[in-house]
């Protein structure tokens, strides 16, 4: 790890920590968010195979590329989810949005006024703090 990413780091822990989260809430939402963002890369492919949610019981599968097999896989996503629900009850005023392109974080955490009345987060979360 190079000091500037140490250093980013740091303002993250330090601006979640502003809005009420504990150290150890904000190393948690830190792992969530990069546990997040590793499973929407498997969503779009890794070369090997692909996550692929069916249709119609929304199970995740695995697919693998070299010969299309599929195979069920436990739904980690979901842990994840649930785990950053349990956090986030202590925190009612704050909102986790979710963002599940792999180009970018996964995790931003939305304050009261970061999303204007009567608009979606799909457009305004990156007013949020940013977990990385």
């Amino acid at each position: 790890m190079t000091k500037r990413e140490l250093e980013q780091r740091m303002h993250m822990v330090k601006a979640l920590m502003s809005i009420g989260f504990t150290p150890d809430e904000a190393r948690q939402l830190r792992r969530i968010s990069m546990f997040l963002h590793s499973w929407h890369e498997r969503e779009c492919g890794d070369g090997y195979g692909v996550i692929e949610r069916d249709d119609v019981t929304d199970k995740p599968f695995w697919t693998q590329s070299a010969n299309g097999r599929r195979y069920a896989i436990r739904d980690m996503e979901k842990g994840a989810i649930n785990r950053l629900s349990r956090i986030m009850s202590a925190h009612p005023t704050l909102t986790p949005y979710v963002q599940g392109d792999p180009r970018g974080a996964a995790l931003y955490i939305l304050r009261p006024g970061d999303v204007p009345e009567g608009q979606h987060a799909d457009s305004y979360y990156t007013r949020g703090i940013c977990v990385f």
